[in-house]
């Protein structure tokens, strides 16, 4: 009997069939907050070099080794024991002058060029290392560049103030919407950017020859960080 009487309310139209209503996915907002951390760099890197020119590439290479191992205590010397050197190009090329009308360039000789790079700790000694490597026959600034060492502890600061920014314009949207926030639904965080200050690259050193020290000023370093927060969100309790 009791089989039967649930056949028989299976029977009955719409009434097997019937669900519960689906729950509905709450609304949400979507903001980005972007925050910026800027701090005085505690490193810096020169990459600078000596660029020699010659007939035959053999003599250019002599000239340069001669010339670049004269630089490299000298560099060794005025950035003291903390500083890192480390070579990053080095090339030898041919040298051509380009005639008119159509003419063949014509073989002048030849270009070698060596180029290391100093890690400096030491930001006070910058003006004192570029003065000693030209005055020891560095003739060649490809790059300067500033930055931090401890980027960590500035990307934690920017990754904070990034999602405060967040958390107050989901708030602010939502005010202004007749709403309110509920809870976070999601969290996504940027890689954040750590912008070192740069200097303009230059291909020759003719203040070499100044008396004065090489002056050079340095900027902060800025670390940016993006945070992209959605929060569900309810109409205001009247």
């Amino acid at each position: 009997m009791r089989y039967l009487a649930i056949l028989a309310l299976a029977a009955v139209p719409g009434l097997a069939a019937a669900k519960p209503p689906a729950l509905s996915p709450p609304a949400t907002i979507q903001v980005t907050g972007r925050a910026e951390v800027s701090r005085a760099p505690d490193e810096a890197y020169i990459d600078i070099g000596v660029r020699t020119q010659a007939a035959k590439p053999q003599t250019a290479v002599a000239r340069n080794a001669a010339r670049m191992s004269t630089v490299l205590a000298a560099l060794r010397a005025a950035a003291g024991p903390g500083a890192r050197l480390m070579s990053i190009d080095y090339s030898v090329a041919p040298r051509y002058r380009y005639g008119t009308n159509g003419a063949p360039p014509k073989l002048e000789g030849y270009t070698a060029t060596h180029v290391v790079q100093v890690r400096l700790d030491h930001l006070d000694r910058i003006g004192q290392v570029i003065d000693a490597a030209t005055g020891a026959g560095a003739n060649l600034l490809q790059d300067m560049r500033f930055t931090l060492r401890g980027k960590e502890t500035a990307r934690i600061q920017a990754l904070a103030k990034a999602a405060v920014a967040a958390r107050r314009e989901a708030q602010a949207l939502a005010a202004a919407l007749n709403l309110t926030v509920v809870r976070i639904v999601s969290v996504e965080e940027s890689r954040p950017v750590v912008v070192p200050v740069l200097r303009p690259r230059a291909t020759g050193m003719r203040f070499a020859q100044a008396r004065l020290p090489t002056p050079i000023e340095t900027g902060p370093v800025e670390v940016s960080a993006s945070v992209t927060l959605t929060v569900a969100v309810a109409a205001r309790a009247r």
